[in-house]
């Protein structure tokens, strides 16, 4: 009786204090081996296999994932509880400022009180038994000068450290930058791995680390399609996005030749495990903003459990306009009717069905992955002949513009492409 009281008066002072009642931790660590690294959860090796973004959980653990990643603890309870249910695991993002947008290092009182809010979010997680790793931070290296971030960033593991001993702490950084990791390495002791994002250089980060001087272990906490600053791109300065298919491919090359053969690799999240605009509907997210799974999201349950999906995603070989192709950097005419083909094929034979969207060109450009809003659809612009071909029709407003194809195999499996032109006299 006195036991079930002492848990009673322990529940409402947790919800006195704001802190999350949660069953016993489960004890995630680092350990050396004798060629690399590895996490050890509850005493058993753990190699993650995850993705960012907290849509579509259910999806995630029945395809072979086993962890999520966030870029902060809102609706932190939701998520672990979430993920503790489908036996996911998560890494938990702790928000912290960033100097591109406007934070002072320089300013101790500011830097103290972000350090005691972030405190509060570990005590009131700590003891999720869904947890497995802090990520201090998100791309704090983007377009930073003062290097007191980083003391800021060990100042905040250590006292992860001092309230949370059952889980370790990382910081998530844009790319692999060997004055960077001079910094970290001088600066912050304390944290327990480092954590890198990249796109189309995945497959050297191996190669790129070892190069910086970091022997330590280390996670990829993001990677996906070549990033829109990485391709080609036209003259008018539209990057060149990869179809969905291409996407597919250069996904299982790089993660093959980096995150699964690399022992000093923890595992990985691939990015996003959802739907964004970013340049542009499709580019990072592995559905649609129907839900909608592409060729893709196929990939990662091969690369999670060495077999495929028995329905796989719609192929697409290409997309043409006014019988050329992308990296013929197409100028149209205003108000004029061209022909859009596009070639396409079903591994499991599925009558496929076709769609086309036809936007201008995104201005709202943002970095690091802020958030864009998403161009307003031209309507009436596009004529479908059949599945193969559709007519569009320019509008009369000179500028940059990118038309859309999505292929629906009508067993929520998506085929996408898109196509930059300009409309000029």
């Amino acid at each position: 009786m006195r036991s079930i009281i002492h848990k009673a008066i322990a529940a409402c002072l947790a919800v006195a204090i704001g802190t999350s009642t949660f069953a016993q931790p489960v004890k995630v660590k680092v350990e050396k081996t004798k060629d690399g690294f590895t996490l050890i959860r509850n005493g058993k090796p753990y190699f993650i296999k995850g993705a960012g973004g907290t849509s579509y959980m259910d999806r995630l653990a029945k395809y072979g994932g086993n962890s999520i990643r966030t870029w902060d603890t809102h609706n932190g309870d939701e998520i672990l509880s979430n993920a503790q249910k489908l036996n996911l695991t998560v890494t938990m993002g702790l928000n912290v400022a960033r100097e591109r947008h406007g934070f002072n290092y320089d300013d101790t009182v500011a830097v103290h009180q972000q350090l005691e809010k972030l405190r509060q979010e570990v005590i009131k997680y700590r003891n999720s038994p869904a947890l497995l790793i802090w990520g201090i931070g998100n791309e704090l290296n983007l377009d930073y000068k003062n290097p007191k971030v980083w003391n800021a960033v060990n100042d905040i593991a250590k006292m992860i450290h001092q309230e949370d001993p059952n889980h370790p702490a990382t910081t998530m950084l844009a790319g692999v930058n060997p004055a960077v990791v001079a910094n970290i390495k001088e600066r912050c002791p304390d944290l327990d791995l480092l954590s890198v994002q990249v796109y189309g250089g995945l497959a050297s980060v191996p190669d790129q680390l070892r190069k910086a001087g970091w022997e330590g272990p280390y996670m990829v906490t993001e990677w996906g399609p070549t990033g829109h600053w990485e391709g080609p791109q036209t003259p008018w300065k539209a990057s060149v996005e990869e179809t969905s298919s291409q996407k597919s491919a250069v996904y299982k090359s790089r993660y093959e030749a980096s995150v699964k053969v690399d022992k000093h690799c923890l595992g990985s999240y691939v990015f996003l495990w959802g739907q964004k605009q970013e340049r542009t509907p499709t580019w990072y997210g592995l559905f649609t903003e129907k839900g909608e799974e592409n060729e893709v999201v196929d990939v990662m349950q091969y690369l999670w459990t060495g077999k495929w999906p028995e329905n796989r995603a719609p192929h697409l070989d290409s997309l043409t306009l006014d019988g050329k192709h992308v990296l013929d950097f197409v100028t149209l005419k205003p108000g004029k009717a061209y022909l859009a083909k596009v070639y396409v094929h079903d591994p499991n034979g599925d009558k496929l069905t076709a769609r086309w969207e036809l936007l201008p060109e995104s201005t709202d450009l943002k970095q690091g992955g802020d958030r864009e809003s998403r161009p307003q659809a031209i309507t009436d612009a596009v004529t479908i002949n059949n599945l193969n071909q559709a007519t569009i029709k320019t509008p009369e407003k000179e500028g940059a513009y990118r038309l859309f194809v999505y292929i629906s195999d009508g067993h929520n499996k998506v085929a996408t492409a898109n196509f930059p032109f300009l409309v000029k006299l």
